[in-house]
């Protein structure tokens, strides 16, 4: 977890941030969101809400005081203390790619497997700058759908300590996840230590499957992450304006809902603002648009006062880890910084607009992180830094390789890369002419071969055997 104390980059002016506030107010009150779901509908009616069938239209002044019930901010327990997660104010936190059914590793591209589900596991373990690999950083295509989510659960407790990211796709499934939760909680965390993603199936829809996931996952006063998924000139408005607008109005009608079952759960306001390619209708990534949807989107969140999810991450369209997965990564990611993101969700790994996990591209990414993180540090200032006696030892035309103030800090008084190359012409030649996707297949071999499987309560790991192992037998698909 990272506090990022730089100032935030606000792209809009107060003029501006009110119109997008009256709009979105305009597009919730006189379109409305849809619901398919009897309860949502009658919980919003019960609120005075107008709903005509699956619709409901917003009074002015309703979404906003829902988003008032929530938290600023709040703490995520993980089963190892030193990992809890602070969401909101300056905290930082980053979570892995997830969603992609396809694996890229050594340049082979192919479907996902468990095995390989549960390197990605060992990798974010591994990679401090990581802070939860979230759901599914890759879709295990040899497990059965209806067991995935169990499998995923209990290798994300096992092999990692972090706070990981439970199923919402159904009423079954997230309960299944929460009652994982609690077995290796046992009830002893004073807080949420699970967090779902609810995503909106814009435009303006609330699906029957993630309602039951949000309206458990409220329920269990668990953290939720309401996230729109718009690509502009799709999903959305090609006008960012629009997009915004849009974005806020049905991140707020989902955050309403959970407040309207649980007063005070755990809520963050989710982006995942984009650009398709307007000739072949793919989407892109890593654009002047998605930046500036970032920076805007911190603002509105910061003037409801809410913690808030980035789309990203380091997203990008590109087939390898190549330049275009560099700079587009890049700009997604310091963008995200700039806007001072809460979540940074598809931090490590996304390749291909999300439909691959890439092994090269984990590592990568973490460095990236890892880069930012540093740039983001304040620099301390003071007269010891300003290395007065140096100039005194070393004089005029002299260099400061072998001064006492070098030799006092030479260790760490730089970033260093983990897969970037420093070396001169002549060694990386010797070494291989190794380019950087090389270079990031060794480095994420070394860091599985470095792996150990953080230590858990025996009985705690038995119960969640066993656990999955019934469940699976009642859905049909027993695990061997």
């Amino acid at each position: 977890m990272f506090l990022n104390r730089m100032p935030r980059f606000e792209v809009l002016g107060e003029e501006a941030l009110a119109t997008i506030g009256g709009g979105w107010e305009r597009l919730a009150q006189e379109v409305g969101v849809r619901f398919d779901h009897p309860r949502a509908l009658e919980l919003f009616a019960d609120a005075g809400q107008t709903v005509d069938g699956e619709v409901v239209r917003f009074d002015p002044g309703f979404l906003r005081a829902q988003a008032a019930t929530a938290p600023a901010t709040f703490t995520l327990h993980a089963r190892n203390p030193a990992r809890d997660l602070t969401i909101g104010g300056d905290a930082m936190v980053f979570g892995a790619v997830n969603g992609p059914p396809f694996v890229r590793l050594d340049g082979e591209r192919r479907d996902g497997t468990m095995a390989d589900l549960e390197n990605l596991l060992r990798l974010a373990h591994m990679a401090d700058v990581i802070d939860t690999p979230g759901r599914n950083m890759l879709e295990p295509g040899d497990v059965p759908l209806d067991i995935r989510h169990l499998r995923r659960s209990l290798a994300s407790a096992t092999l990692t300590d972090r706070v990981w990211s439970g199923e919402a796709s159904s009423v079954e499934a997230a309960e299944d996840c929460i009652a994982m939760a609690r077995i290796v909680h046992r009830g002893a965390a004073d807080g949420p230590v699970l967090f779902a993603n609810v995503n909106v199936n814009s435009p303006l829809h609330y699906d029957v499957r993630m309602l039951e996931g949000l309206m458990a996952y409220a329920e269990a006063g668990q953290a939720l992450i309401v996230t729109p998924f718009l690509l502009m000139g799709a999903m959305a408005p090609v006008t960012p304006p629009a997009a915004l607008v849009q974005q806020t109005a049905e991140a707020l009608a989902g955050i309403a809902l959970a407040q309207l079952i649980r007063p005070g759960t755990p809520c963050v306001m989710g982006s995942f603002l984009s650009a398709t390619d307007m000739q072949s209708g793919s989407p892109a990534f890593g654009g002047p648009e998605s930046a500036f949807g970032l920076y805007a989107s911190g603002q509105i969140a910061r003037d409801l006062d809410l913690p808030w999810r980035s789309g990203g991450g380091t997203l990008t369209a590109s087939q390898t880890v190549d330049f275009q997965a560099g700079y587009e990564g890049f700009n997604t990611l310091d963008a995200a910084f700039l806007a001072g993101a809460n979540v940074c969700w598809q931090s490590a790994g996304w390749l291909e607009g999300g439909l691959v996990t890439c092994f090269e591209k984990f590592v990568a990414d973490c460095e990236l992180i890892d880069l930012l993180t540093a740039q983001f540090t304040p620099v301390e200032v003071d007269e010891a830094s300003l290395a007065f006696d140096a100039h005194v030892e070393v004089g005029h035309g002299g260099h400061f390789f072998g001064a006492a103030h070098t030799l006092e800090r030479f260790r760490e008084c730089f970033w260093r890369p983990t897969v970037a190359s420093t070396e001169n012409i002549d060694r990386w030649t010797r070494n291989g002419s190794l380019n950087h996707e090389a270079r990031a297949s060794r480095r994420w071999k070394k860091l599985l071969e470095e792996y150990e499987r953080p230590p858990i309560d025996e009985d705690v790991e038995e119960e969640l055997t066993e656990f999955v192992r019934r469940r699976a037998v009642e859905l049909g698909d027993p695990i061997e």
